[in-house]
């Protein structure tokens, strides 16, 4: 199949970030690398697959229902016992004993997405047309507008009880995108904003695990905080690596992770921290290609949106675009 938006540079930028991704994995942990390797090939063959299934990929929209159900229900398995997989407070993963680890809610972004986009198509236009001025703002008639928030509030609520904010704001992130794509309407994205503003400012301040995150964000060098229980160590250390790799960087495999007496002085540097050793070993320049690297394919993405000639497909491209992005702004805001 031939699609006439398709964009060839998005499949060479990912296979550069996969593999460098791989390189930094193995210069810390072989046997994650080789791991994460399988995964790679894995993805590639149901990659491929999917380009030999879904030929006519706008076949997904009959299927919407079911796909959004499916996700919700892949968001939920974290947390169920015995193959719920908890790691510093959020349950993110499921494990299956003996074999292997992986992430469900992966998988629930693109079901999620693809609801979106393909209920979006359908009622862009009624959420328009029969929208009320209250205030000066622009409201979007809840009889059409009203799915959204139900399904959208399901996933945020299921979000919060596994503790997983970081995805809580890529999939919100998304949804503004595709809402304002699909209505050209930025009234209702500032009123999403605010609506989150509040949402996070009330977690923030109720939820003890969310609250000591956010604290230890903002103040890493609180000597109240810099622990082990609230984990701000792990932000002040990974501002120090990064500070120790100047410009240049000390080059591969001379970022310090450890002390002599085996002390840890960057945390799970295998996962979001990576790119504090990026940084180490890289420096400013090294860190500033890779974040260069993923510019350039949200910047493809959203052309490749632009392009598309209909708009399933312009939404669909938006919102996994905008899931990279946000994904990507998350972490590395993070660390």
């Amino acid at each position: 199949m031939t699609l006439p938006h398709a964009d060839p540079y998005m499949f060479p930028l990912v296979a550069v970030l996969a593999s460098f991704g791989l390189v930094m994995v193995y210069r810390l942990d072989t046997t994650l690398a080789r791991q994460q390797a399988q995964w790679f090939v894995l993805g590639l063959i149901l990659f491929a697959a999917t380009i030999v299934i879904f030929r006519d990929y706008r076949k997904l929209e009959r299927y919407r229902y079911i796909i959004v159900f499916v996700s919700l229900g892949l968001m939920i398995l974290p947390r169920l016992p015995v193959i719920g997989y908890q790691a510093n407070g959020a349950y993110l993963g499921v494990r299956i004993p003996g074999l292997f680890v992986f992430q469900p809610p992966e998988f629930a972004k693109i079901g999620l997405v693809i609801f979106l986009a393909s209920y979006l198509r359908d009622t862009r236009q009624v959420l328009v047309v029969g929208a009320r001025r209250v205030l000066g703002v622009t409201i979007p008639p809840i009889k059409h507008f009203g799915p959204v928030v139900v399904i959208w509030g399901l996933a945020m609520a299921i979000l919060v009880v596994l503790s997983d904010v970081g995805s809580s704001v890529m999939f919100y992130g998304a949804l503004l995108a595709m809402l304002y794509v699909a209505t050209n309407r930025l009234s209702f994205v500032v009123v999403g904003l605010i609506a989150a503003a509040i949402g996070f400012w009330y977690l923030g301040t109720h939820i003890p695990h969310i609250h000591a995150r956010v604290e230890s964000w903002l103040h890493p060098f609180d000597p109240r905080l810099y622990n082990a229980a609230l984990g701000s160590y792990q932000i002040a250390n990974s501002l120090f690596a990064q500070a120790a790799g100047g410009l240049f960087g000390q080059g591969f495999g001379q970022a310090v992770l450890s002390m002599p007496g085996g002390a840890t002085l960057l945390p799970f540097p295998q996962t979001d921290m990576i790119y504090a050793v990026i940084t180490d070993e890289l420096g400013l320049f090294g860190a500033t290609a890779v974040l260069l690297t993923y510019l350039i394919f949200v910047w493809r993405g959203f052309k490749t949106a632009l392009l598309a000639r209909d708009s399933f497909s312009k939404l669909m491209a938006t919102g996994l675009t905008a899931v990279v992005g946000l994904q990507v702004f998350v972490i590395v805001g993070g660390v």
